[in-house]
């Protein structure tokens, strides 16, 4: 199976996702949305280069601690959603007090406060941008590059207080929140068009939800220590026999439905061959990112024939 590193952003073929949009028929009235003109921006291959640069720009992060904070792993969800609120909302509320007299300093604050904050949203956006699919990818590099935008003119608009030109204080920083809304439109498209962040096995406690015990095979058909593929139904599952003992997950991954089943074990945990999430057997709990939401678990006992039963907890 074709292994793919955590920051290259390279994907088997059958991952690659091209949206199109269905042109309305004759006769029938078309709907417009402003998200259909994202389409040729997810399939724009000129922004794979600055892509590439992001990525060389994570690897600089090493594996760990920091990296699963920036991901979001140790509150459970992604963390950069999060820490863009401190920057949008001081620079916001920076250009509303612009137009309120007497103002000023506050306004100079706001704005001093979004630039310090920037940096560490910043940093999880870029950790979390490199481990994503290309269409994802190239999307995200123009997010990032309106927000390296709105930086830039929020700082000219706090120059220009520190040389008291009030106008064109606030001319840059109106400009700045315009920029500021166009990358939180992009970011909206990436996380609830494209899914980015989102928990991709939320769905199986959904789909299997019988808590009844079905077989999967003989136990002495499992090789030890190794991960393969069952199905419950139309639900493929991610089976690891220890000993006389058998870890069963979902397997697709929460991150980016990645097949953890041609992943590899090491130390009780099975690591996404797509961007390297690692997840605990025992549990599903997530061990290193960039998931951040725990692999569905099942439940599994071994019959008088040794054969494997597994059933979704109640």
């Amino acid at each position: 199976a074709p292994r793919v590193d955590s920051l290259t952003g390279r994907l088997p073929a059958r991952t690659a996702t091209t949206r199109t949009y269905r042109v309305a028929e004759a006769g029938q009235p078309q709907v417009m949305r402003i998200t259909n003109v994202m389409a040729p921006l997810e399939n724009a291959e000129a922004l794979d280069r600055p892509a590439s640069w992001l990525r060389e720009l994570a690897a600089k992060i090493p594996r760990g601690p920091v990296r699963d904070t920036l991901h979001g792993v140790p509150i459970g969800h992604p963390m950069h959603p999060a820490a863009v609120q401190l920057p949008i909302g001081a620079w916001v509320s920076a250009s509303i007090l612009d137009f309120a007299p007497r103002t000023g300093p506050a306004s100079a604050l706001l704005i001093a406060v979004g630039l310090g904050g920037a940096a560490p949203a910043a940093a999880a956006g870029v950790v979390d941008l490199a481990a994503t699919r290309k269409p994802q990818q190239r999307v995200g590099v123009v997010h990032a590059a309106c927000n390296v935008a709105a930086v830039g003119l929020y700082s000219a608009s706090l120059i220009a207080r520190i040389r008291r030109r009030p106008w064109r204080a606030r001319k840059w920083s109106t400009a700045g929140l315009v920029t500021v809304a166009a990358g939180g439109f992009l970011g909206g498209h990436l996380a609830y068009r494209q899914a980015t962040g989102a928990n991709h096995a939320d769905h199986v406690s959904f789909t299997v939800d019988d808590h009844e015990w079905h077989a999967v095979g003989p136990l002495e058909d499992l090789p030890e220590g190794r991960a393969v593929r069952r199905h419950l139904g139309d639900t493929p599952l991610l089976v690891v026999r220890r000993g006389n003992g058998v870890d069963v997950l979902a397997d697709r991954c929460a991150h980016l439905d990645g097949p953890l089943s041609e992943g590899d074990v090491e130390d009780g945990c099975v690591v996404c061959p797509w961007h390297e999430s690692t997840y605990r057997l025992s549990d599903g709990e997530v061990v290193h990112g960039p998931a951040t939401a725990p692999q569905p678990v099942f439940e599994t006992r071994l019959d008088d024939g040794n054969d494997v039963w597994v059933r979704m907890p109640a």
